[in-house]
């Protein structure tokens, strides 16, 4: 009898506890399939991204496609997370409609207060649509300029030269400058003593140009000659003249220092002069024509 009584005890509380080890068990499948189909999703843009990317036909586009495929990723992660909390939730009995009410009743009143943050999701997604910036571009946005790190439906991450990190939300772009789309200009400017003869010096300049072009470590980043433009201004000690190089993108400031250091030591060997700020005195002519005396002294 004894044992009867226990056996009775052993299945009645099988049967109350039943449920609770059912609702235990599903909410670990939940789980268990929620890490793998973030794990599938992962892969699966990865995979996308690799495989679009090696048949991208340029750079640019390859750049535009990581771009995509994080915001893809980062979307599809949080699709999978409230697929999962919902259903925990409802395998736990908590009633999702009436949370689901609630938060559209709360979502309203929190949009209003957080119409910021809606908005810096909504310029992301058309920043990402319009394909205006890229991982990888250097661009100017808000006063503040950089290589993009990362790209959000939330923010933008700038470095700039000096190393510092700056995270601009997207809601606060209001102009975009990229300044390595499809190709850049790298514009130089010489300036030499007016005494100078300025076509000699544009025909120095047209050869360091095509120098530069011509060199195998530095073809590869210039797309075209050496175009001069000409005199570009009479400043106050210097004639100003103008060339340009149209190079790959992010390669303008390299190409610009490279040409700079070839003209100047051109320049050395033909003996042209880059003037410096200087001040000729000329004395007044007595009636005489005698030049008056006259003393500097410093202070």
């Amino acid at each position: 009898m004894t044992s009867s009584w226990i056996e009775g005890l052993s299945t009645s509380a099988l049967v109350q506890w039943a449920p609770a080890l059912r609702s235990s068990l599903n909410v670990l499948i939940i789980l268990a399939f929620a890490w793998v189909a973030l794990a599938v999703v992962h892969r699966g843009v990865r995979r996308f991204r690799i495989y679009m990317e090696a048949r991208a036909p340029s750079e640019e586009e390859a750049r535009r496609v990581g771009t995509l495929c994080r915001a893809f990723r980062y979307v599809g992660s949080v699709g999978v997370y409230a697929i999962a909390v919902m259903l925990v939730m409802n395998e736990l009995g908590i009633s999702i409609a009436p949370i689901l009410a609630t938060a559209g009743v709360a979502g309203v009143a929190i949009g209003f207060g957080a119409q910021s943050l809606v908005k810096d999701y909504l310029a992301g997604l058309f920043l990402l649509i319009e394909d205006q910036i890229r991982q990888g571009d250097v661009v100017q946005i808000a006063g503040i300029g950089g290589q993009v790190e990362e790209m959000t439906l939330r923010h933008v991450r700038l470095r700039d030269f000096d190393g510092h990190v700056h995270f601009v939300p997207n809601g606060e772009i209001r102009a975009v400058t990229n300044r390595t789309r499809d190709y850049a200009q790298s514009v130089i400017d010489a300036s030499i003593a007016y005494r100078e003869d300025v076509d000699e010096v544009l025909d120095v300049m047209r050869a360091v140009g095509r120098a530069l072009r011509a060199d195998p470590d530095w073809a590869p980043r210039i797309l075209d000659d050496i175009e001069i433009i000409g005199v570009e201004r009479w400043a106050d000690s210097a004639v100003i003249l103008r060339c340009r190089l149209r190079v790959v993108p992010i390669q303008q400031w390299n190409v610009r220092r490279e040409y700079l250091r070839r003209l100047k030591a051109a320049f050395d060997l033909r003996g042209i002069e880059i003037p410096y700020p200087q001040l000729t005195i000329h004395p007044g002519a007595g009636k005489d024509d005698g030049a008056p005396a006259f003393r500097l002294k410093a202070n």
